[in-house]
C-alpha cells in the first residue's frame, strides 16, 4: 500500500527532527497550548504504541494509546517506538486489516488506508511542533513540501478533517481551522486547515 509507505517518510523525516531533542529542552513550549516537548513526546510514543497494537488486531482499548513515561533518551524512544510503528503498518498492510482506534469518534475498526492517513497527519503536524519549538521548522516544511506524493496525501487528509465547533472543541486534536497566509505553501496550508498558525514563534 503506498500510504504505508508515505507513513514510512513522515515518520523518518520527523524522526530527524526529534533526533535533535536534547534533555535540557523538554521543558521548551510548542505549539499545542500547555504542552511542553517533554509533555508532546509522551503522546507521540503513547500513540505510536497504541497505533502498532491496533494494526496488530488490538481491539478497542483505550489504555494502549496511554502516554508513554520516556527514558534517558527521549530520541531514541520515539525512534524506537516510531519503527515498530513501520513494521506493524506494513505487516497491517498484507491482510489489509482494518483498526480499532478508541480515541478517534465510534472506535472504528476503520479501514487501513484512513488508519495510516490519520497518524500520517498526526507524525508530520507534531513533527512540525516539536520543529517549531526547537525554532527550525523551515527545514522540514521544505522537505515535506518538496515530496509531491506526501504533501498531496497530507493535505488530502486534513481537508477530510471536519472543521465544526463539536469536532475542533477544546480538548479535540485540533484547534478551529485558520485561513493561510497569501503565498503559503501546502504543508502551511494543512497547519493552517488543522489549526496551526505556519509562524508560530516559542516566546524567548
Amino acid at each position: 500500500m503506498k500510504l504505508v509507505e508515505l507513513h514510512a517518510r513522515a515518520m523518518e523525516l520527523t524522526v530527524e527532527v526529534v533526533d535533535d531533542v536534547r534533555p535540557d529542552r523538554l521543558d521548551r513550549p510548542t505549539p499545542c497550548a500547555g504542552w511542553t516537548l517533554r509533555r508532546l513526546l509522551e503522546h507521540c510514543v503513547g500513540q505510536h504504541r497504541g497505533f502498532a497494537a491496533a494494526a496488530r488486531g488490538a481491539g478497542p482499548d483505550l489504555a494502549l494509546f496511554a502516554d508513554a513515561t520516556l527514558g534517558a533518551d527521549p530520541a531514541e524512544d520515539f525512534r524506537r517506538t516510531g519503527a515498530d510503528l513501520v513494521a506493524a503498518f506494513r505487516e497491517a498492510a498484507v491482510t489489509d486489516r482494518a483498526l480499532w482506534l478508541p480515541e478517534i469518534r465510534d472506535g472504528g475498526p476503520f479501514p487501513l488506508a484512513q488508519a495510516v492517513g490519520f497518524h500520517l497527519v498526526d507524525t508530520l503536524v507534531h513533527g512540525w511542533d516539536v520543529a517549531a519549538a526547537l525554532g527550525a521548522a523551515d527545514r522540514l516544511v521544505a522537505a515535506v513540501d518538496g515530496d509531491d506524493a506526501l504533501v498531496t496525501a497530507l493535505l488530502a487528509v486534513s481537508e477530510a478533517v471536519p472543521n465544526t465547533p463539536e469536532a475542533r472543541a477544546p480538548g479535540r486534536a485540533f484547534r478551529p481551522g485558520l485561513e493561510p497566509g497569501g503565498g503559503a505553501g501546502r504543508f502551511d496550508r494543512a497547519l493552517a486547515l488543522l489549526g496551526r498558525d505556519p509562524a508560530w514563534k516559542a516566546r524567548p
